[in-house]
């Protein structure tokens, strides 16, 4: 049974790390503290296996409360991790030099977190072995009446026995570094025997990439600045392969007289490098075409931007006629032209030149470093070109062209946001003048300026016109094939323009603070029509409605509810709140004491889209959420056996052992709502069910009362009467 302390002054990051600890390993026993001076009190009567302390912490930071804890005889061999958010050398020296085992960047991610600790510990119960063996048998000698040399041929048998049985690299070395034992499983790595190696250095049985830092951590334990070092590194193995091992340094003063020797244990982590780098690598890229993804993009353009004297151009790629590939050769067939168009613009972009999927059928390149504008518009023309070549799909060849806009960085601004939301702005203007052609980007795209102003003052008409209605969108129980609830959707009739999407609109009324009142005619017409649906006897129908994160964090949506229910008489059980993910994360505390306010109303929350925004999933804990809806795109190219099943099982496993429900967005094939029901998803919403329908329309379906036949083999589903 592990026993481990946890040492942060901040509350959620105990509970968090708290709530990980004791996954490692079944009864394991976690104290935590706030406060440094409480866990070294506690210490001085216990003995913990671990210890997992923040760095920055009022009073006593984690190298002094570290070095405090080398000091107490229960803590001077306990491994310690230490999580810090700083990347400065100088902080992991002073904890290093304090005596921290190990280090962990905050966030810290769940994964690493319960591997790390229990790599380490079972390091330490290992070395804990092997020391209690050694002393055990440094007592039997110190009684043992034999002549010197029958002591030293009897203790090497001993140790070489109790050494042999540990699955690790297990070698003791003399103050000069000179191998005095080796185990036989360091011996089996570099193809030779316990005997052939003693007498040899170290360093010339193992090639290994740190091999002078290996050399200061001995000099430091031989000359007794420190008792105990874990590093990685890397070990070349006899076939010339490097692998990963996690190696500690421990000084063997004790049982090795007067003079101190040092007993280095190495176990080897390349499997868990290599699944930690294969989830870093699905973190950062497009699961379609392996491109870097939106977030990657972010980053890699925010570091170009903090280098002095960088000069790089952005390309923001928008495919043309794109639409019609879809149309006439499906899905699968779309997602072929687009990994067909990431390897031409590979072959045409230069190998210092960035190229990411932001999201559909846009591409960005961001070009590294170039001398003036022209350099882009060179590279710009040279994609565009290479796009005028047809595509050969399914026996075919397929035409489509490219638009691209242009921004130039720091020239026109320092934000990322921004540059990236000016390329936009420049790649529409080129649409509107006649496509396949490119933009830079301007302050004065006065056509685009002008369209933002008509479109805010068209929605302020809107709204107090009322030229907005709501469709109803059917979301399916997947195990009865009854409508379980309706997602409500937002419509535009705008005079001269006909039925518009939100999508039209939604930025610009974000942005002009539109949004709270749109927002709140969304809520109070949707709880009026579902209290209405439930009046004339349809039944317990849930009611779905989406708030702008803008919305979200401006108004009082609390209040807002409360209004809205009280003023339509629709029970709160019945209504279900969608929040995106960023909404949620903005500002953490607020938003939690919102959603149990929420709670408290009895209505339901709902995360929308998930799985496109965050890899911190320690909100799931913190926040009062119900459902968990799978975002559209992992549904789209959804196929047993592809990369987004096994997201969408992971999801869906998740929310099961969250206790949460799972609705699952934009279901249009068969084959994707097979791969839903074989990982028994809840619920599901799209075009192969129904459309989204006008209120009149929607009543109408509800009358007829149908049961969707939900296939088990390839079979369209059917709607059927309910008897």
């Amino acid at each position: 049974m592990a026993v481990i302390l946890i040492l942060d002054d901040k509350s959620t990051n105990r509970n968090i790390y708290s709530r990980l600890a004791q996954t490692i390993e079944d009864n394991a026993v976690v104290h935590a503290f706030a406060s440094p001076v409480e866990a070294l009190g506690w210490l001085e009567g216990q003995c913990p296996d671990l210890i997992i302390t923040d760095f920055r912490m009022p009073g006593m930071d984690g190298a002094e409360f570290t070095r405090h804890v080398r000091g107490n005889a229960n803590g001077i061999d306990v491994p310690i991790i230490v999580i810090t958010a700083y990347d400065d050398r100088a902080f992991r020296l002073s904890a290093l030099e304090a005596g921290a085992t190990d280090f962990l960047r905050s966030p810290v991610d769940h994964y690493e977190f319960v591997t790390r600790a229990r790599n380490l510990l079972k390091l330490q119960r290992q070395q804990q072995q092997i020391k209690g063996r050694a002393q055990a048998l440094e007592q039997q000698l110190r009684i043992s009446e034999r002549s010197q040399e029958e002591l030293v041929r009897s203790s090497r048998e001993a140790l070489a026995q109790v050494i042999d049985t540990v699955p690790a690299m297990v070698s003791a070395t003399d103050k000069d570094c000179r191998i005095v034992f080796v185990n036989a499983h360091f011996a089996d790595f570099v193809n030779s025997t316990p005997e052939a190696l003693t007498g040899k250095q170290l360093t010339d049985i193992l090639q290994t990439n740190k091999p002078e830092f290996g050399h200061q951590v001995h000099e430091s334990i031989v000359n007794g600045q420190r008792t105990h070092v874990s590093f990685e590194e890397s070990i070349t193995d006899i076939s010339g392969t490097e692998r990963a091992f996690l190696t500690t340094k421990t000084s063997m003063r004790a049982f090795a007289g007067a003079e101190t020797s040092v007993l280095t244990t190495s176990i080897d982590i390349t499997e868990r490098k290599q699944a930690e780098s294969t989830l870093r690598h699905i973190a950062l890229h497009d699961t379609l075409t392996d491109l870097p993804n939106r977030r990657m993009l972010y980053n890699w353009i925010q570091q170009k931007l903090s280098s002095e004297h960088a000069r790089f151009a952005i390309l923001l790629i928008d495919l043309d006629r794109f639409k019609a590939v879809n149309d006439t050769l499906g899905h699968a067939g779309g997602d072929r032209m687009l990994q067909l168009v990431t390897s031409r613009l590979l072959g045409t972009v230069s190998s210092t030149d960035l190229v990411a999927r932001m999201s559909g059928d846009e591409f960005v390149v961001v070009q590294a470093s170039i001398k003036s504008p022209d350099d882009a518009e060179d590279l710009a023309r040279k994609i565009i070109d290479s796009f005028s070549a047809p595509f050969l799909l399914e026996e075919s060849e397929i035409r489509i062209g490219c638009t691209i806009g242009i921004t130039v960085a720091p020239r026109d601004s320092q934000s990322v946001e921004k540059l990236l939301r000016y390329a936009d702005l420049a790649m529409y203007q080129a649409k509107a003048e006649g496509r396949n052609t490119l933009r830079f980007y301007s302050p004065d795209m006065d056509s685009i300026s002008r369209n933002n102003i008509s479109l805010e003052a068209d929605l302020r008409k809107a709204i107090t016109q009322e030229q907005f209605e709501l469709h109803y969108q059917p979301q399916i129980d997947l195990e009865t094939g009854s409508i379980a609830g309706a997602e409500a959707l937002l419509r535009w009739i705008r005079p001269e323009f006909g039925l518009t999407s939100p999508n039209v609109f939604i930025d610009i009324a974000e942005e002009t603070g539109l949004i709270n009142e749109i927002g709140a005619w969304v809520l109070k017409k949707a709880c009026a029509q579902a209290a209405a649906w439930q009046n004339l006897g349809y039944g317990p129908l849930r009611i779905s409605v989406n708030l702008s994160p803008v919305q979200f964090l401006r108004q009082d949506i609390v209040q807002l509810v409360d209004d809205a229910l009280e003023a339509t008489g629709m029970n709160p059980e019945y209504l279900e709140l969608e929040l995106t993910e960023g909404s949620l994360l903005k500002d953490v505390e607020r938003t939690r004491q919102i959603l149990q306010n929420l709670k408290r109303l009895g209505v339901r929350v709902a995360i929308d889209d998930f799985g496109v925004g965050f890899s911190s999933l320690s909100y799931l804990k913190n926040f009062a959420v119900d459902t968990l809806k799978i975002d559209r795109s992992f549904v789209s190219s959804l196929l047993a056996g592809s990369r987004d099943e096994a997201i969408v099982q992971t999801i869906i496993s998740l929310a099961k052992s969250l206790e949460l429900k799972v609705v699952a967005e934009g279901v249009e094939s068969n084959s994707q709502l097979a791969c839903l029901l074989n990982h028994s998803c809840d619920e599901a919403q799209g075009y192969l069910f129904s459309r989204p329908l006008p209120s009149h329309s929607f009543e109408i379906l509800l009358k007829e009362s149908p049961r969707y036949l939900v296939p088990k083999q390839n079979i369209a589903p059917k709607k059927v009467q309910s008897s």
